[in-house]
């Protein structure tokens, strides 16, 4: 990550929620863009060395992204954001949880609220990320999981695609 660029991790055990700010150095209509669709998302949304396979995507409310990340061996641990409202380059909200390879939520595992604001930063955007779960015993599950850690990784990656995105421009 570069050093100029803010990233805030913070976990707030009494109302269950991890707030997430970080910034990225592009435009908003383009960090937006990796964040809605597909195409964009298999190149970044999974910590490293994994990576990122959509089976389906609709992006509108009431719709949804069925994705895996990939360990290097071909191991898939899948997931299921399911949108609950989109205004375009500004916000969106969803619900995200594990599933399996047929998109059945995973019962066992935490399901997290996600609300997701894009605002500029001069010519930077910061994404401010609200992540809520039910209770502190699937925040604390989250956060064994290595939850900082591997987001950390995955902002990273865009921080890349990003860069090589504005390069080719």
């Amino acid at each position: 990550m570069r050093a100029d660029m803010q990233f805030d991790f913070l976990v707030d055990r009494e109302a269950n929620t991890i707030i997430v700010k970080r910034e990225f150095a592009a435009r908003r209509q383009l960090v937006w863009d990796c964040h809605t669709k597909s195409e964009l998302l298999d190149q970044w949304f999974a910590p490293k060395p994994l990576t990122t396979e959509t089976a389906s995507m609709d992006f509108r409310p009431g719709g949804h992204w069925h994705y895996a990340m990939v360990e290097p061996e071909g191991n898939k641990h899948w997931g299921w954001m399911e949108y609950q409202s989109i205004r375009p380059i500004d916000n969106y909200t969803a619900l995200d949880g594990f599933c399996d390879e047929a998109g059945n939520l995973n019962p066992g595992l935490p399901r997290a609220a996600w609300n997701v604001t894009f605002t500029d930063e001069g010519d930077h955007t910061l994404v401010t990320t609200l992540v809520s779960y039910d209770s502190l015993e699937d925040l604390n599950t989250v956060i064994k999981m290595g939850m900082e850690e591997g987001l950390t990784s995955t902002l990273e990656r865009l921080d890349e695609l990003l860069d090589a995105l504005q390069k080719s421009a």
